[in-house]
């Protein structure tokens, strides 16, 4: 009977000493909370590349049941500028659902300056050119954002080229300097 109370007692002491260590050992996370509470970003959203025939302007179909998309985050207008993630979401175009929870713009990020995702909230989304969206949250270096984002297309009538969606981002980082009681 001593023998079992011997050996539970250093079992439990020795896993405590094993957490004790990895939480003083573990190396920490190599990137820096942002200094400024407020994030401004410019990206664009780049519409894929079809073959048209000139002064032809295809109309998307009225009657889709949910726009699924997955496209190209660039830093700059032009479809060969830098990359710096991707865009995908989820839309039912439908009215019923026009204000739904389930229209999601995710916007993931894989630079050296930033590493995860921003996820926004497209129930606002009207049909004219410019929209603002709300910023919903965020997973890394965009961990519990908050904020707008502007999502703007040029007027494409003018020109036989695929024009690609400008979104600003305004975002807010929660305040970290409470602490967490516990």
């Amino acid at each position: 009977m001593l023998s079992n109370k011997l050996i539970f007692c250093v079992s439990v002491t020795l896993a405590l000493l094993v957490v004790i260590l990895l939480a003083t050992l573990s190396p920490l996370p190599h990137r820096k909370p942002p200094s400024k509470p407020w994030l401004a970003l410019s990206l664009y959203i780049q519409q894929p590349q079809t073959a048209t025939v000139p002064n032809t302007h295809t109309a998307a179909p009225q009657d889709v049941g949910a726009l699924i998309f997955h496209r190209v985050l660039t830093e700059q207008p032009k479809n060969t500028s830098r990359v710096i993630g991707k865009a995908q979401g989820f839309i039912l175009p439908v009215e019923q659902f026009a204000h739904s929870g389930f229209n999601i713009i995710y916007l993931t990020f894989d630079t050296r300056e930033y590493s995860g995702s921003v996820s926004i909230q497209a129930k606002n989304s009207g049909s004219g050119r410019t929209d603002e969206l709300s910023v919903v949250g965020g997973t890394g270096s965009f961990a519990f954002v908050r904020g707008i984002a502007v999502l703007t297309q040029k007027d494409d009538r003018d020109t036989d080229l695929v024009v690609p969606y400008h979104i600003k981002l305004h975002l807010k980082y929660p305040n970290r300097s409470k602490s967490i009681p516990g």
